[in-house]
């Protein structure tokens, strides 16, 4: 079955310039040159929530692993962490001296990568929002800055047409991928860690093996690339295109799969849902798509192999390097599944408790940065009154 338009979402006053799903696929932000943060809710007839704060139009949003905040990065230089409830509240924070392109959190929920205009990408930690670091080998606007699964490595994209691939430990550029064409808008690491794959002006996708750092696929499209997503499997890629569509690359075959169309105008971001059953996109026509995936994620081959060669529609096609990013079969139910049914049921309990208790210390912490940046705001009108009152008492004196 082909994948299905399932729903729009109308709000935005300008172009939808980032989109991303909740863990729990109940909510899903986006941003837009309006300036606003949008939190649509996937429930039918359920109100969506406009987030203000931000003073420029808002170019990157994403969820924390534990979906209690949303990231969102500006044109006005900043960064701010929102609590997803109706009263959205949010902690803001000077992050870079130029517009802020990118924002992601690690999977572990404690670190927060960005990226900027200002050619810096800078990790800081999520509870305190303290800067950590800078990574600074770009010359030009560093458009997208991304985690790897494990959250060791960090991968750039940039305007000076390389993908940098960085140690988060020892701060080093570990390597530089030079083989696009054109300024690189979007880059993002396959779910095993082992690959990457950005998107660029001159029409391309490409992915690299980051172990032995050698091309693996190479897509020519018609038109620019804005923004991918991987499929939680690792087999499947979408991109977003200037030319109105959505693509699906099947990784296995090195082919074009799908070729979307429901855009008017440039398609300008596109994010797949955590399981992978729905995706969502953005479009400079200010509309927000839900798609239904409809592939079915259950028989995949062991390892990710492109044919050697293949043509494809559009004059899509991929290049013939044997790719092995680690993808395998999920267990079926007939295979020993190490631990008996009650095991598994206090395993998953665990977890999910785990899972709240973190983010209500998201919740938590954030609270207390909010109440903590009031109460500077406090302190600060008390001192400007004091002062005037000072000064009004030294002009009477005089």
């Amino acid at each position: 079955e082909d994948p299905s338009l399932e729903r729009h979402f109308k709000g935005h006053r300008d172009a939808v310039t980032s989109v991303d799903f909740s863990p729990n696929k109940k909510q899903l932000a986006s941003g837009s040159m309006d300036s606003y943060l949008m939190i649509w809710s996937m429930k039918p007839q359920m109100r969506a929530y406009r987030f203000v704060g931000h003073k420029d139009a808002v170019l990157c949003v994403h969820f924390s692993p534990s979906g209690h905040l949303v990231a969102s990065g500006s044109r006005d230089k900043t960064v701010r962490l929102w609590i997803t409830s109706a009263k959205g509240e949010s902690t803001v924070f000077k992050a870079h001296t130029a517009t802020v392109r990118s924002v992601h959190f690690s999977s572990d929920g404690q670190s927060l990568v960005t990226a900027s205009d200002d050619k810096t990408v800078k990790v800081w930690t999520v509870h305190r929002q303290k800067f950590l670091f800078s990574l600074s080998q770009h010359i030009n606007w560093v458009r997208c800055a991304r985690f790897s699964p494990d959250g060791r490595l960090i991968v750039s994209a940039s305007d000076d047409k390389t993908v940098k691939l960085w140690d988060k430990t020892s701060r080093e550029c570990i390597h530089s991928f030079c083989e696009h064409g054109g300024f690189v808008n979007h880059v993002d690491f396959h779910p095993s860690g082992n690959c990457i794959a950005a998107g660029s002006t001159d029409s391309t996708v490409k992915l690299w093996d980051v172990r032995m750092n050698r091309l693996l696929q190479h897509y020519q499209g018609n038109s620019v690339v804005n923004s991918l997503s991987f499929h939680p499997s690792g087999n499947y890629l979408v991109t977003a295109s200037n030319d109105s569509t959505l693509k699906i690359l099947d990784l296995l075959e090195g082919r074009l799969l799908y070729t979307l169309h429901g855009h008017q105008g440039p398609a300008t971001c596109v994010a797949f849902s955590r399981d992978g059953d729905f995706f969502a996109s953005g479009g400079s026509d200010e509309q927000v798509m839900v798609w239904k995936t409809n592939f079915d994620a259950a028989d995949y081959g062991d390892v990710v192999k492109p044919q050697k060669y293949g043509s494809s529609v559009d004059g899509t096609h991929g290049t013939g390097v044997e790719m092995d990013c680690g993808i395998h079969h999920k267990k079926t139910k007939t295979q020993d599944s190490g631990g008996t049914h009650e095991q598994q049921e206090e395993e998953t309990s665990l977890t999910n408790t785990l899972e709240h208790i973190m983010g209500q210390l998201d919740v938590l912490t954030q609270t207390v940065s909010i109440l903590e940046q009031r109460l500077t705001l406090t302190e600060d009108k008390l001192k400007e009154c004091l002062e005037n009152q000072q000064k009004i008492i030294q002009n009477k004196t005089n």
